[in-house]
């Protein structure tokens, strides 16, 4: 069988390439696209944890694999279906507009919006931050998006969401995350922006290359 790999951020660093078609027997699992790799690249020996997904879903690495697949090993994250009218999810290159995701979820139908922003800030863990590099697995990525805005809806009621996060380089002050939540009410909003964001960081496929005046590294912590 023939499956598709990926690779991102530190992996991608450190084997070369990002993507790359493997051959492998009848009755093969995650596991041995593992192997593979990392026999093929050593210095992805030292990661402390490598989690795969098996067609944007993550999945243990015992997985079985047949023709056709899309392997994904992804470095710890840093940092139902959904509609199109109730939400608004982006990963994109673009700059983020706060006006434009609050523009999405107003209606005369909600009493409260919350919004969230984060942003580049100047200084981290005592070092003077220049630039910031986003990288994403995207299409997993907006999937992942989707199923926490599912599961918020379920926990706080109907909601308008909109959750926007750039991607590529940013500088001090640039806007990587814009989350705007309407409900009827402003507790189910308060509760379900802080959710999606504390959420955004545990699950979903982005990663983040810190740049200081000592050098850059990817950060090994939710982004």
């Amino acid at each position: 069988m023939r499956v598709l790999v990926r690779l991102f951020a530190s992996y991608r660093e450190a084997a070369g390439r990002g993507q790359f078609q493997m051959e492998l027997p009848d009755g093969a699992r995650v596991r041995d696209v593992l192997a593979r790799v990392l026999a093929e690249n050593p210095l992805l020996r030292s990661q402390r944890e490598i989690v795969a997904a098996r067609n944007r879903e993550y999945v243990g690495l015992d997985e079985p694999l047949v023709d056709g697949d899309e392997v994904a090993l992804i470095p710890p994250v840093s940092g139902g279906a959904v509609t199109r009218a109730t939400a608004d999810i982006r990963v994109t290159a673009e700059p983020l507009s706060v006006d434009a995701a609050l523009a999405l979820v107003r209606d005369e139908s909600t009493g409260g919006i919350c919004v969230f922003v984060g942003a580049v800030r100047r200084e981290n863990r005592g070092k003077r931050v220049t630039l910031l590099e986003y990288e994403a697995y995207p299409e997993m990525a907006e999937t992942k998006i989707s199923e926490i805005v599912a599961e918020a809806e379920s926990r706080w009621g109907p909601l308008r969401i909109a959750v926007h996060h750039r991607i590529g380089t940013l500088t001090v002050g640039d806007d990587a995350v814009v989350i705007a939540v309407a409900a009827s009410h402003r507790a189910e909003a308060f509760a379900a922006c802080r959710f999606a964001i504390d959420r955004l960081k545990e699950i979903v496929p982005i990663w983040k290359k810190e740049h200081t005046d000592d050098g850059a590294i990817w950060i090994d912590e939710h982004a």
